[in-house]
């Protein structure tokens, strides 16, 4: 079965740490003709983490697909890369959502939601320098950013801050 392919660029924001903060995702298809589509995504919360608004950003690009995907994340987020490329969260799920160190996993609410939301495609992950002029990744930054500073910001239910 051949799957569409999609980029799904993501970054999170937050002012403050935690403070107001936001997600901006960027999805990208071409499809059958070459021609490109795009899907832009944010949302602000009242009060959030940095960390949060990256796994968030993931989670709303893969829930926006309505079918089986082959998506491609790039994000400048090393805590989400690395969840994956380094198999943390295999590590974190093995030990009962501990850390190696026996500590709780922070955001379990959303990494569970990401693996929920990464079940039906095939999900790999790249790393991006944020900030250093990554075209998708200033857009998602900007997004980002717009949805923590602009109106209409909702609960993040899952911040226990």
């Amino acid at each position: 079965m051949a799957f569409m392919h999609v980029d799904l660029y993501s970054d999170g924001s937050s002012r403050g740490n935690p403070g107001r903060g936001g997600y901006g995702t960027v999805l990208h298809y071409v499809d059958s003709v070459g021609q490109l589509h795009v899907l832009e995504l944010s949302q602000g919360y009242r009060s959030t983490t940095n960390n949060r608004m990256e796994i968030m950003g993931v989670v709303a690009g893969l829930e926006a697909l309505k079918q089986p995907c082959e998506v491609h994340v790039v994000s400048d987020s090393q805590y989400v890369i690395n969840a994956f490329n380094k198999n943390w969260i295999r590590g974190w799920k093995a030990r009962g959502w501990r850390t190696a160190s026996k500590e709780p996993v922070k955001n379990v609410d959303l990494w569970k939601r990401l693996l929920a939301a990464m079940e039906p495609h095939q999900v790999s992950f790249s790393w991006v320098h944020g900030h250093r002029g990554h075209p998708e990744n200033e857009r998602c930054d900007a997004l980002a950013t717009s949805a923590a500073d602009g109106g209409g910001l909702i609960e993040d239910d899952g911040f226990e801050g």
